[in-house]
């Protein structure tokens, strides 16, 4: 959540620019800020933007101008459609964002303690805050999302991201930012048991202060959409048609949740129409926007780049196994890596030691396991690197293993990012089932993954289930839908069908056939 961001280096004095501050130095400047607070109006400009002027500073990214390099598989244009509506969001969030004269000198966040009477506006603009919670898979799904939700709203994304998302990504956004500003009322409650109660709109509905046709006398200026797993029936109403008359009224929304509900918007009659022009192939919706929106910083990119240089640049091809075990204590190591190799030699994504011809004739091949636990690099490694070393050019590496998931860790969230990245330079890909980890590295890749099964103990599936099924296209699955959002029947040409790992979620399949 939205809690102070590190300081720029010039203030804090960094190893690469030493300098000392005096005691006397630090007063004056501490006493210029404090007055210029005092005197000028509330600033609204994230922290490490605040202290060091009114603008951001003009940065190139790398990585937005490299990684075609890195990528091998070459992108599909944007449609023109979309193009035209990027730009024209890119021109509105410069207008109304915490960059512009409009935010800063009308908007009266910051001066008043309730926004439950509908009284504060903000000219014509209107905005939609992300807060996240789980682990970067899941957000930066949420975020694709909502992303999605603001430009078919015209909204202006904003997201309350704390330190451990510091430095992860480039600003998506030209000549402006995507931070919460740090005055934002309510900034450290905005998941709070006590702010969903007062502002969720699912509480409204369940309280009678709406009914569920959206009508209510008048309507709040801050409204937080709860979506997370263990949303109730009253919050899945958000996905209901006729309920987004009243929610278009609010001027702040702020969502919660982590996940990819862009299936349930392709299923909403208001906007299905406005979605078939955006992206008239529905099977590369998530690649468009993660690529849009995601661009590793330098300081990531620097650590990619570096690692692919080292170990992965020189091999013919690029093998990615991402392998996440969700229950490791209930989930035995060797029921995991049956599967793994069942998928691996069923469909010949790595030949057989037996077949010694044909192994000398192979490309030399660069394995990357991304996983939490070291043991299936030394496995995967035994299997097809050490022991074939001499004869073959496999090479297995592993560029962190974390042992679990730490939440809250900058650190942890940076190594996740480049695993991911990294994971998305593959050629060919195997991910787990269920890992939103595994579903964003596929859409950066733009790779059709091959899915593996990872044995559930709290869903088992049949004896006669492949050990890995090819993804049909790259759209990530949505696990928590509400129930109303049913796919079409198969072979309507509907665009939402079920998961191929997850048989209760939903995910946009085109045309293409999937189970009920």
């Amino acid at each position: 959540m939205g809690f102070g961001r590190r300081l720029p280096e010039f203030i804090t004095g960094s190893s690469s620019n030493k300098f000392t501050v005096t005691a006397a130095a630090a007063f004056i400047v501490l006493s210029l800020v404090l007055i210029a607070t005092v005197c000028s109006p509330i600033s609204y400009l994230p922290l490490k933007f605040a202290l060091s002027g009114t603008k951001p500073p003009e940065q190139t990214c790398e990585s937005r101008e490299q990684r075609s390099s890195y990528l091998k598989h070459r992108s599909p244009e944007l449609p023109p459609y979309l193009l035209s509506k990027l730009q024209e969001y890119e021109r509105r969030h410069r207008r109304c964002g915490p960059l512009s004269e409009s935010f800063n000198t009308t908007s009266p966040l910051g001066t008043h303690n309730d926004f439950s009477d509908g009284e504060f506006r903000t000219d014509d603009c209107k905005f939609v805050v992300y807060s996240p919670s789980q682990g970067l898979g899941n957000r930066i799904l949420g975020l694709s999302s909502t992303f999605l939700y603001a430009l078919l709203t015209n909204r202006v994304l904003l997201v309350d991201f704390g330190p451990d998302m510091e430095d992860l990504f480039c600003e998506p956004f030209p000549n402006s930012t995507w931070y919460l500003p740090e005055t934002f009322p309510f900034l450290f409650q905005l998941q709070t048991h006590r702010f969903r109660a007062s502002y969720s709109y699912g509480n409204l509905l369940k309280r009678g202060k709406i009914d569920q046709d959206g009508d209510s006398s008048s309507s709040p200026a801050l409204l937080q959409i709860f979506l997370q797993d263990k949303y109730n029936e009253y919050d899945k109403l958000f996905f209901k048609d006729e309920n987004q008359g009243f929610v278009e009224r609010v001027p702040w929304l702020v969502l919660i949740h982590d996940g990819y509900f862009i299936p349930c918007l392709f299923q909403m009659q208001s906007f299905r129409s406005e979605l078939e022009k955006l992206f008239p192939d529905q099977e590369t919706v998530f690649h468009h926007l993660v690529k849009y929106l995601f661009s590793p910083s330098n300081q990531a990119w620097g650590q990619i780049t570096g690692f692919y240089e080292a170990y992965l640049a020189k091999a013919e091809e690029r093998i990615g196994f991402q392998i996440r075990v969700f229950e490791p204590k209930q989930t035995p190591f060797t029921a995991v890596m049956k599967q793994i190799t069942s998928c691996t030699q069923k469909h010949r994504l790595i030949l057989p030691q037996s077949d010694e011809v044909t192994l000398r004739n192979e490309k030399s091949k660069s394995i990357l396991v991304a996983s939490l636990s070291r043991k299936y690099y030394e496995e995967i490694d035994w299997m097809y690197g050490t022991r074939r070393r001499q004869s073959t050019g496999i090479a297995v590496y592993q560029a962190s293993h974390e042992g679990k998931q730490h939440s809250g860790d900058n650190s942890h969230n940076m190594k996740a990012w480049m695993d991911i990245y990294l994971l998305s330079t593959s050629d060919v890909l195997v991910t787990s089932s269920m890992s939103t980890f595994g579903y964003v590295a596929a859409g950066i890749a733009g790779v059709k993954p091959w899915i593996v099964m990872i044995p559930d103990p709290y869903h088992p599936r049949g004896a006669n289930e492949s050990a890995c099924e090819r993804a049909i296209n790259l759209e990530p699955c949505f696990h928590f839908p509400p129930w109303f959002a049913y796919p079409d029947p198969p072979g309507t040409g509907g665009p939402v069908g079920r998961c191929e790992d997850v048989s209760w979620g939903l995910k946009l399949v085109g045309g293409h056939k999937t189970r009920r």
